[in-house]
């Protein structure tokens, strides 16, 4: 008997009192809405889909292709080798999805068009569209990789190499140079144009726009960098690769992935350098993107250059950092080597760009060479191909980077 019996009136029973939850139905909806937000985000955390839902396409790519005796137009290993790298280096991993059957030709398609299956990441269906292959014959630009002597296969992809009988690769794609006639020794003026081959349109610009002497620098970052550097070849310019080394302010200041960095080891750093190498093929030397603070150091930048010498390249310094041992260090391993003199667009204005060009001109009067170095911005490559143009009839004489690189180590 309790207390409320005693005091409720004779003949009724005390009313019952109902146990109530500590918590309500909107407690309950809650703690249910953050269980559910709880395992989404442990599941994005520790997850294995890179690609975050997004539509994937799936790419057969065969690396071991029949060998083709009699098809002269069948590319060797090699080559399929650095087609495989240049597809999935820098665009993350390849998709999982099985192919399509081999094999399986789609109805309509040539034998010279590829086939891609494109994933609906709605739906997940799979449709395989054919891309046609790039135009070949006259006027269509240089599509075949270069000569293989000069290719070397690493676990990194293809690099270029010192072929058996000694040449190198910065001699064998060496643009010739023709004198001014009746001025054998006409001031010479080497010009680069650096940071293409990122924009495929900025890129195909300035290979219509410059002239054959101007020497390009590609950045190995592109989706299409291989075509890009066959089309810059094809126009007659040389090409460098512009390799992204560690600035003082990194990484603030991120040059791109892969950066050579002077906290890793000499062996990282060649890694590195080896998977930057393969991404095309065809370039005399390499030349920097950022770098001071790789540059000023001996202890990293040696194995780099020496790598450079081994390969059977040149190096071009941008002349951006007074610190750089880049010279030193190319005399010590009787590597080729250029320094420009200035960089032409430090103050991007069309005004500040004539009289940087004017100041080079009277560098290379004054000591019969000089080398000048700009960035891909539309108003630089206006006003260097205007330059260029009027060049000759001044007595001047454009040059590729080559004759002022492979004359310098000569002498």
């Amino acid at each position: 008997m309790t207390a409320d019996d005693l005091s409720a009136p004779l003949g009724q029973q005390p009313a019952k009192r109902r146990r109530r939850l500590p918590f309500g139905l909107q407690h309950v909806m809650a703690g249910a809405l953050a269980l559910f937000l709880g395992v989404f985000v442990l599941w994005a955390i520790v997850g294995d889909n890179q690609f975050g839902g997004e539509p994937m396409v799936a790419v057969p790519v065969n690396l071991h292709p029949p060998t083709a005796v009699n098809k002269p137009d069948a590319p060797s290993a090699p080559h399929a080798a650095a087609s495989a790298q240049s597809a999935s280096r820098y665009d993350g991993p390849a998709s999982a999805s099985p192919p399509p059957a081999q094999g399986a030709p789609v109805q309509g398609a040539s034998s010279n068009t590829k086939t891609v299956t494109i994933i609906n990441g709605k739906t997940g269906a799979r449709e395989e569209v054919p891309i046609p292959a790039p135009a070949t014959g006259a006027g269509a630009p240089e599509s075949a990789p270069v000569d293989q002597k000069f290719v070397e296969v690493t676990p990194q992809g293809p690099i270029p190499k010192i072929a058996a009988d000694g040449v190198r690769p910065a001699e064998a794609f060496a643009r010739p140079v023709t004198p001014l006639p009746g001025k054998p020794d006409a001031p010479r003026i080497a010009l680069i144009v650096a940071g293409l081959g990122v924009s495929a349109t900025a890129t195909a610009e300035a290979i219509a726009t410059l002239p054959g002497p101007v020497t390009l620098a590609l950045l190995p970052y592109g989706a299409d960098i291989g075509h890009l550097a066959a089309r810059a070849r094809a126009a007659g310019h040389e090409i460098l690769l512009q390799v992204p080394m560690e600035p003082f302010d990194y990484p603030d200041n991120d040059p791109g992935p892969r950066t050579l960095l002077t906290s890793l080891t000499p062996e990282q750093n060649l890694n590195r350098l080896h998977a930057l190498m393969s991404r095309f093929q065809g370039y005399v030397g390499l030349t920097s993107e950022m770098g001071a603070r790789f540059t000023s150091s001996e202890q990293s930048f040696t194995p780099v250059l020496r790598e450079t010498a081994k390969r059977g390249l040149i190096f071009v310094d941008d002349g951006s950092n007074p610190r750089s041992v880049a010279g030193r260090i190319a005399g010590a391993n009787n590597l080729p080597f250029a320094q420009a003199d200035m960089v032409l667009d430090s103050v991007p204005t069309p005004i500040e760009i004539d009289h940087a060009l004017g100041r080079l001109e009277m560098a290379a009067r004054e000591r019969g060479v000089a080398v000048g170095i700009s960035s891909a911005l539309p108003v630089s490559i206006e006003h260097i191909a205007k330059w260029a143009k009027a060049a000759e009839s001044r007595g001047l004489l454009l040059v590729p980077i080559t004759a002022v690189a492979l004359k310098a180590k000569q002498s």
